[in-house]
């Protein structure tokens, strides 16, 4: 019973870290194209790192495997892109408006290119994806990377192993790995309110939903790969933070998910999101 048990959370923590490394990437390509970074709330992105630091540190001191603590630091990383993102287009632009030289009224610069360019083009010109058509494509995308996560618990278990005595789950209370632990869960899932707040204000636009759906998958596979580990009390109770930290965060990042497609059925006038060409 312990071993299946112990397969199921292995095969949902391997899907889950294949979640987790290519959750940032959506909302990098989706600054990089737009050469901006507002779609994000900055109180978002630092207060998500706080969570991840605490993730990291919280590693090292319980001594987790050195993958484990690899993948903190690639984290920790990818918010830092995601910041530099943020400041750069901003600095980017406010260097186009010093440098935009003066010109006389009517004439054709490279300003009122950029203006013109800026302004909102007609929807029945844009080639925009419809709502069914970005349902597909995640899901194409999360059925790759489960299968992915999948695949790599096949690779972890042909390779040559010689302790084959399943690990029994820790159960010890370490104070100090509970409070970044706890640290940790009230960053993640705070984290999450002034993205909220600011999408009422944006109305998503800049935002990669990809961001938060592999976020939700990733957090979800995160929680069910402890309780399959064991359901023992003592060992809930010991993970209970971690579990608080994905669980309730996968609500909160649901709730973004109905914001953006929201926004976008009632902006669809406007061909942001569900209008397609004929």
């Amino acid at each position: 019973m312990f071993g299946e048990g112990n397969a199921a959370s292995s095969v949902f923590g391997w899907i889950s870290i294949a979640c987790w490394i290519v959750v940032y990437s959506p909302q990098i390509i989706e600054n990089y194209q737009l050469e901006s970074g507002e779609g994000l709330s900055l109180l978002f992105i630092y207060v998500w790192l706080l969570g991840d630091v605490c993730n990291l540190v919280g590693a090292v001191m319980a001594g987790l495997l050195p993958t484990v603590i690899i993948l903190g630091v690639y984290y920790t990383l990818c918010d830092t892109v995601l910041l530099c993102q943020v400041y750069y287009y901003r600095w980017k632009r406010q260097t186009r408006r010093h440098v935009v030289p003066a010109h006389i009224p009517g004439e054709v610069s490279e300003e009122t290119c950029l203006i013109a360019n800026n302004r909102p083009a007609d929807p029945s010109e844009r080639l925009v994806p419809s709502i069914t058509r970005i349902f597909v494509r995640y899901l194409a995308a999360v059925s790759f990377v489960s299968a992915a996560g999948v695949a790599a618990y096949c690779i972890s278990n042909w390779l040559p192993n010689d302790d084959i005595s399943p690990a029994v789950p820790d159960t010890k209370l370490d104070w100090h790995v509970q409070v970044i632990g706890w640290t940790s869960a009230t960053a993640y899932l705070g984290a999450r309110l002034p993205q909220i707040v600011k999408n009422f204000k944006t109305r998503c636009e800049g935002l990669a939903p990809g961001l938060f759906v592999f976020s939700i998958l990733g957090n979800a596979t995160y929680a069910l790969s402890i309780i399959a580990a064991s359901r023992d009390t003592d060992y809930l109770i010991r993970n209970a933070s971690w579990l608080a930290g994905s669980g309730l965060t996968v609500f909160l990042d649901i709730l973004v998910l109905s914001q953006f497609f929201y926004y976008g059925c009632i902006s669809g006038q406007r061909g942001w999101i569900d209008r397609v060409p004929a």
